[in-house]
């Protein structure tokens, strides 16, 4: 992210960022890293919809069903370290976040166990730090 950001600013340009919404409410990046941006155009997009967004725009089949993951190592696929698909993370993420509803409505509604919505819901409420800006410290009182 230094070497992106180094020649943004050599070159007065803006670093794009690749994060969707999926990642960005379930906090799968590295603050500061992957998820360090001056824009992220897909990310109020989930994922199931940058696919979708990726066939009408007829990119490459390839590149449309190649698995999503960070590649820490080979073999490292998110969908695997997560435990579920994109497809249900984001069904899940759509009822709890955008229609509002409970983890009982939406496991009802998706036919999912309770603990699979539960699980998401956890993920998106210990990433919550990685969505927001620094806090700062105030040490200088200028009512003083």
């Amino acid at each position: 992210m230094c070497i992106l950001y180094h020649y943004a600013n050599a070159n007065d340009r803006l670093v794009l960022g690749t994060s969707d919404r999926s990642e960005l409410m379930i906090g799968y990046y590295t603050k500061y890293g992957d998820g360090a941006a001056d824009i992220l155009p897909i990310a109020d997009l989930y994922k199931v919809q940058v696919r979708a967004l990726a066939g009408y725009l007829q990119i490459d089949d390839a590149i449309i069903r190649k698995r999503s993951g960070p590649m820490l190592w080979k073999g490292h696929y998110a969908e695997q370290e997560l435990g579920m698909s994109y497809e249900e993370i984001d069904s899940i993420l759509y009822c709890l976040l955008d229609l509002k509803g409970s983890v009982k409505d939406t496991a009802s509604m998706l036919g999912v166990e309770e603990e699979r919505v539960r699980r998401v819901l956890r993920l998106v409420r210990s990433s919550r730090h990685k969505r927001a800006p620094p806090r700062i410290c105030y040490i200088y009182n200028k009512n003083k």
